[in-house]
């Protein structure tokens, strides 16, 4: 008599999920081979692939290429991400096809729109956009134009040197980090707002916060952005909408009060700074009764040197200084080159700086592990091209991670290793040409601001390590540095802690 197994009925209930998301993974596996995309992360409903974005989203997207692969496509919401993390393919992307990938993606989230200048600074390619990039990069980031404005930068180092020496007296520790904070701050208001940051009227903190928070909302997740229809109900109730707004209103006040400082006739000044520059184009072209170029054009780019200008170059020096404690060895290299070749002059000027080969080289290590912008500026495809044989359509937001590219060991000897000397007759250099070294990006949206923050760079750490020797507080050690990254700040990740270090004076 044959056996009859009864199967309990709650048997396909169990293994109904698995097989139907076995059946789904494979289904997607098929679509993305017939259609060639890139290889992705399996995702959630409606959320994609957003849970597994950290707070610093360039490494967890490096965590994930090391799995998927150096074209990697991510679904943030439900805008198709491609994130490139190779040389190779950041050279398609940049260089072969520069022309498809220079677009930039408008901002749509809750608050954003009422703002026009912000879509005007981060417009798409266009004819407009080339006007506009015409006019930074000749007219206020020419070589000719940065070296007009020497004197700013050798007075405002001359103060913090000043300052450090004060400390240096009394061996107290200073806050290395706030303090070239200031700095860099000082220089680029003078520079672009011809305004004094030290100024008894002006609120420094709050200034401080504000730059903070504009870079927060500029590139943080908004779920407006990301999941239509219901982000908004989320913006709201995380206070995003309400900080965006706040912050925006804040920034259009501080950008009025600047130019219209500039409208006041009889208006004292040195010589022009960027505000009276971009107000004499705006005169100009009204006058001939075509002017494409108006008051939100000129918000527009003071808003980028706000945001590219001070956090920038500042957090560069930071990572600079915190990497040299951190190896003593290339310390003194470095401060042997600038002592023997300045002498006993007092001070290191921006003539002396193109002497100092080896300085270059800490600076160009510096940016290869602390890239100012670890995922560049995000771009948006115009047309389908192909990147390592995938099919990249458009309306695709495209990251290239320079920051897993400058540690990838396929390209780096020891990668994690600050090496200065891995630059000695290399033909590394920022002009973007390199696609294994791209800390200012490449192609059309490469930095307009490279010879400013360039010099502005060089001439403060010189100075730094010219002027004096660098301890550490008392009971701390070199290991004891945290060189992690601090989570919320978008375009130039900073340390998590700050670099606090006793100056001690080289010429007494």
């Amino acid at each position: 008599m044959a056996l009859i197994y009864a199967v309990p009925l709650w048997l396909p209930l169990i293994l109904l999920p698995p097989l139907l998301l076995l059946f789904m993974k494979k289904m997607k596996a098929v679509r993305q081979s017939e259609q060639l995309l890139p290889p992705s992360p399996p995702g959630l409903p409606i959320l994609g692939n957003l849970h597994q974005i950290s707070s610093l989203p360039h490494q967890s997207m490096c965590h994930l290429s090391k799995k998927y692969g150096p074209v990697m496509l991510l679904r943030l919401g439900q805008i198709p991400t491609v994130v490139i993390s190779s040389a190779e393919a950041a050279k398609e992307v940049l260089k072969v096809h520069d022309l498809a990938f220079c677009s930039r993606p408008l901002l749509t989230g809750a608050g954003r729109l009422t703002y026009n200048y912000l879509d005007i600074a981060f417009s798409p390619y266009s004819d407009h956009w080339r006007n506009m990039r015409k006019i930074v990069t000749l007219e206020l980031f020419s070589l000719k134009k940065v070296q007009s404005f020497r004197f700013i930068r050798e007075e405002e180092v001359g103060f913090l040197v000043n300052s450090l020496s004060e400390s240096s007296a009394l061996a107290a520790p200073v806050d290395l980090t706030q303090k070239v904070y200031a700095l860099v701050a000082s220089i680029t208001f003078r520079v672009a707002y011809g305004l004094d940051y030290r100024g008894t009227n002006f609120d420094r903190d709050r200034f401080h916060e504000v730059v903070h928070d504009t870079e927060a909302v500029v590139g943080s997740i908004s779920a407006d952005e990301y999941i239509p229809y219901l982000g908004w109900i989320v913006d709201w109730l995380t206070g995003h909408r309400a900080k965006m707004e706040r912050v925006f209103h804040e920034l259009d006040t501080f950008f009025q009060h600047a130019i219209d400082n500039h409208l006041q006739p009889g208006r004292k000044k040195d010589q022009d700074d960027m505000i009276d520059v971009l107000l004499t184009i705006e005169k100009e072209q009204t006058e001939v009764g075509a002017s494409q170029f108006t008051r939100d054009n000129i918000k527009a780019i003071l808003l980028n040197l706000f945001l590219g200008g001070v956090d920038t170059s500042s957090l560069t020096v930071n990572w600079a200084m915190a990497e040299l404690v951190r190896n003593p060895r290339v310390m003194k290299k470095v401060q042997d080159e600038v002592r023997k070749w300045v002498g006993k002059k007092g001070r290191v000027t921006e003539d002396d700086v193109h002497q100092l080969e080896y300085l270059r080289m800490v600076i160009k290590e510096t940016l290869r592990l602390h890239p100012p912008a670890p995922l560049l500026i995000p771009r948006e495809t115009m047309s389908h091209c192909k990147v390592s044989g995938y099919n990249i359509y458009p309306k695709t937001l495209v990251h290239v991670n320079v920051w897993a590219i400058g540690r990838d060991p396929k390209y780096w000897k020891d990668p994690e290793e600050f090496f200065p000397e891995r630059f000695l007759d290399s033909s590394y250099d920022f002009n973007g040409q390199s696609f294994e070294y791209l800390p200012f990006g490449s192609g059309r949206r490469i930095c307009p601001g490279i010879h400013m923050g360039s010099i502005t760079v060089e001439i403060i750490l010189s100075n730094l390590l010219y002027c004096f020797d660098w301890i550490l507080p008392h009971g701390l050690q070199k290991e004891d540095i945290n060189m992690e990254e601090k989570a919320g700040v978008s375009l130039a990740p900073a340390k998590k802690t700050p670099v606090i270090l006793v100056p001690v004076n080289y010429l007494q």
